[in-house]
């Protein structure tokens, strides 16, 4: 976790973590103090870096603040590290661009929120516009709300299909959205907003992810 991170792609898989069996789920920054979340209310981590053991699930949710991991080497150092030996690396939204900036998507298929997708070919990806995208032992997530479909498609792989479903009727996760505007191929979807969308994070984090690919060689 880390500051600026959007909540929902850390709480929405977290709902998901907490009901796997046999689990421990740690939450992990440089410090154990509150960490400001977009939604306007702090999450504490369980676990600084210097004390957090080797994880099986290594998960980078997304948010603004994922940007700003480009420029801390202290938490992409420990990403790499962790990846290293993670049965699986994982993401939700822009979380894959912390990933990418810390080497470990060149030539792999992965996914992001819509409206940054594009640029995660800057870090040798190959964006896939995908609700969940994996490949090999990195699986990644869509934008904000796919989280608890990353979460259940990573249950079913760890524990199988009925642990999965036994959690999903749990938690009641059964959408029925209002609107069809969930996505810009879906119909109710503005066209209009979404160039919107794209243009100003173009101009916003653009620079950012080519500055960090610049790091990597690329």
């Amino acid at each position: 976790m880390f500051p600026q991170v959007t909540q929902l792609d850390l709480t929405g898989p977290a709902q998901v973590f907490a009901r796997m069996p046999d689990t421990e789920v740690v939450y992990v920054w440089h410090r154990i103090e509150p960490v400001p979340t977009d939604a306007g209310f702090a999450m504490l981590p369980t676990a600084a870096f210097a004390g957090a053991g080797q994880a099986d699930v290594l998960f980078v949710p997304g948010g603004k603040g994922s940007f700003d991991l480009f420029d801390d080497e202290v938490a992409l150092g420990f990403v790499r590290t962790q990846a290293e030996n993670a049965r699986y690396v994982t993401s939700v939204c822009t979380g894959s661009f912390a990933l990418g900036a810390a080497g470990l998507l060149t030539g792999r298929r992965a996914t992001s929120h819509w409206g940054s997708l594009h640029l995660l070919a800057e870090f040798g990806a190959i964006p896939t516009s995908e609700r969940v995208v994996r490949d090999g032992d990195v699986i990644t997530g869509a934008g904000v709300s796919s989280g608890i479909d990353f979460a259940l498609t990573l249950t079913a792989e760890l524990f199988g299909d009925n642990v999965a479903k036994r959690i999903q009727l749990g938690i009641e996760y059964d959408p029925a959205p209002p609107f069809d505007a969930g996505s810009p191929a879906r119909p109710d979807a503005d066209p209009g907003e979404v160039a919107r969308w794209i243009a100003g994070v173009d101009a916003a984090r653009g620079p950012l992810v080519r500055r960090a690919a610049a790091r990597l060689g690329r």
